[in-house]
This record gives C-alpha cells, sequence and structure tokens, in this order.
C-alpha cells in the first residue's frame, strides 16, 4: 500500500473562502462581476414580488432563477470572449516578432 498523505489537507493548510475568492478574483475578474449581478436580479426581484399581479409563485420564481443564471452565464461569455481576444492578440503579436 503506498503512503499517499496528499488526499487529506491539514485545517492549517486550507484556505479561508475570503483567501479562495480573492484567488479566483484574481485569476478570472468576471467571477465576482457575475455573483454580483445574480444577487443582485435576486433581490431585484424578491423586491418586486409583492407587485407580481396575478402572477403564480412558482412562476415568479423561475422568471427570478433564469434572469439571475443568465447574468451569471453572460459573465462567463464575456470572460470567454475576452481571454480568446487577448490569447490572439498575444499570438500575432509573436507571428509578427518571429518575421
Amino acid at each position: 500500500m503506498s503512503a499517499n498523505r496528499r488526499w487529506w489537507v491539514s485545517p492549517e493548510d486550507e484556505d479561508s473562502v475570503c483567501k479562495k475568492l480573492l484567488r479566483k478574483t484574481r485569476e478570472s475578474p468576471l467571477v465576482p462581476v457575475g455573483l454580483g449581478g445574480c444577487l443582485v436580479v435576486a433581490a431585484y426581484r424578491i423586491y418586486r414580488l409583492r407587485s407580481r399581479g396575478s402572477t403564480k409563485m412558482s412562476i415568479h420564481l423561475i422568471h427570478t432563477r433564469v434572469a439571475a443564471q443568465a447574468c451569471v452565464v453572460g459573465a462567463i461569455m464575456l470572460g470567454t470572449v475576452y481571454t480568446m481576444c487577448s490569447d490572439y492578440v498575444k499570438r500575432m503579436a509573436q507571428d509578427a516578432g518571429e518575421k
């Protein structure tokens, strides 16, 4: 039996939630944008809950979930497009430098 000691991480080696969020923010800055958009949409839709009219509660909650997910997916797509464009520009600059 091999002595694999990396399967358990001691509590002092673990990152806190705040440290993980800061690290993710540095790696991909649109993560907090997506999270913030999701929270803003959810808060707005909860605020508008009283004036939903004759709409059923389940339909209102489904619309809230879809709108919040749209913000997150939009942030992911923006991050992907930004990364692809920046990689393309870097590659073009390298190709121009080699010629």
